[in-house]
């Protein structure tokens, strides 16, 4: 398996491409290897797999995880979305920056995030599925969310309308979440 890790403007958040064997029949490609991943920089210890579904319009996040730690690998499978990642970690050069990206099932990339940044994703087309490995197992008493439209983040999220839960709805600003929270609970300060 060839792999090329590209940089996002936030050195820490990864584009990854894979190599693709494509034919008439359909395509063939290999979304993880242990080694491959490991002699490339790369987490290796996913212990978890999520697969989500939604329709246009939904936007999801901006979700975080601070115990166990929790990185994400995403990559969108069916459709087509715009994935976020925002970097709250306090002590970090680029706080509250974000970087966004399109991607398709067709485009075939991947997204890592490791513990410490915010993520979430809206929904471009009718339908998309977007699966991600995670470095930590979910822990509810320990995860939190900053809200999508935090004027201080100032995310250019390309729909007008997002369709959110309840719990996205009355997420917190960045600000808030850094006042409320010292580094003993927060690990990536």
């Amino acid at each position: 398996m060839e792999i090329k890790v590209k940089k996002s403007p936030l050195e820490d958040v990864l584009i990854l491409s894979h190599q693709v064997f494509e034919d008439a029949r359909g395509f063939f490609m290999e979304v993880f290897h242990k080694e491959i991943f490991k002699n490339s920089g790369l987490p290796s210890n996913f212990v978890q797999m999520n697969h989500s579904r939604s329709s246009k319009d939904v936007l999801r996040g901006l979700h975080f995880q601070w115990e166990p730690p929790m990185g994400k690998l995403m990559r969108v499978t069916k459709g087509k979305a715009f994935l976020v990642a925002v970097d709250i970690r306090k002590k970090s050069p680029t706080l509250g920056e974000w970087f966004g990206i399109e991607l398709t099932e067709n485009s075939k990339k991947q997204v890592w995030a490791p513990p410490g940044f915010a993520r979430g994703f809206c929904v471009l087309s009718n339908v998309a599925e977007i699966q991600y490995c995670c470095t930590g197992t979910y822990n509810s008493e320990c995860e939190s969310g900053i809200a999508w439209n935090d004027p201080d983040i100032g995310i250019k999220w390309p729909i007008k309308e997002p369709i959110l839960s309840e719990k996205d709805k009355n997420a917190q600003r960045l600000k808030e979440w850094l006042e409320h929270n010292d580094s003993k609970n927060f690990k990536y300060s």
